[in-house]
């Protein structure tokens, strides 16, 4: 488990942004989007910069419940700092569940992966970017794939 946690920090260390902003949503945003239709993938995507919502879309076969479940994920990432599946393992690690860790409750906060943290070098951390659709690894993946896509870009 131990290298799992390891492996989940060093990506947060490893994808990184120089600056964030709408447009750098929308080329990441639309890449996810473009995998969704081009795999059939039932995904709703979401960016945020701080409190404003700047990329949303919802693929064939989500519903309203993709959107609980990004709020869910985008606040526990916003709250700790850390991916929403790096939390999850983290508990899971310890064996223990959000509430008894932390006394905050699963129905406002989701511990599953798909929510990953923006973060300028320099700056820390400054939005998310989160996937809800398939199973929570899964989801995590494909946040870190267009991260990490985008970036080998703009090197």
């Amino acid at each position: 488990m131990d290298e799992i946690l390891k492996k989940l920090l060093l990506e947060e260390d490893e994808l990184q942004f120089t600056k964030f902003n709408e447009e750098i949503a929308w080329k990441i945003g639309s890449e996810l989007v473009k995998q969704a239709i081009t795999k059939s993938l039932p995904i709703t995507i979401d960016i945020t910069r701080g409190d404003h919502q700047i990329f949303h879309a919802s693929q064939p076969g989500t519903s309203a419940d993709n959107d609980e479940w990004v709020k869910r994920k985008t606040r526990l990432t916003y709250r700790f700092g850390h991916s929403s599946y790096y939390i999850g393992q983290l508990l899971k690690s310890k064996g223990q569940n959000l509430e008894d860790a932390y006394l905050i409750s699963e129905n406002h906060y989701a511990p599953h992966g798909g929510c990953f943290p923006i973060i300028v070098s320099g700056t820390g951390m400054v939005g998310t970017i989160t996937v809800s659709g398939l199973a929570q690894k899964e989801d995590h993946q494909l946040v870190v794939q267009a991260i990490r896509e985008y970036l080998s870009h703009e090197k």
